[in-house]
């Protein structure tokens, strides 16, 4: 397994990133129950704005790939 040593900025992003993550999921899973159309999941725009400028202060928005390639290097089963 390759150890990537990331900036603060790289760092900060991928932890954001994964908080924006871990909402979606959260949202999805509280589900009604059986019979019950789901509903989109909310997400709070604080967390997706958290996301989006750790993106920009790392240098990171619109290169997409650079970025993913950090995360999958430091976390793996994100």
């Amino acid at each position: 397994m390759t150890t990537a040593v990331l900036t603060d900025h790289e760092r900060t992003a991928v932890q954001a990133y994964l908080r924006l993550l871990h909402t979606v999921r959260a949202g999805l899973d509280s589900g009604a129950g059986p019979g019950v159309p789901a509903r989109p999941p909310v997400v709070p725009p604080s967390v997706l704005a958290e996301a989006e400028q750790a993106l920009e202060a790392a240098g990171l928005t619109g290169n997409e790939e650079a970025f993913f390639r950090l995360l999958r290097d430091w976390c793996p089963s994100a």
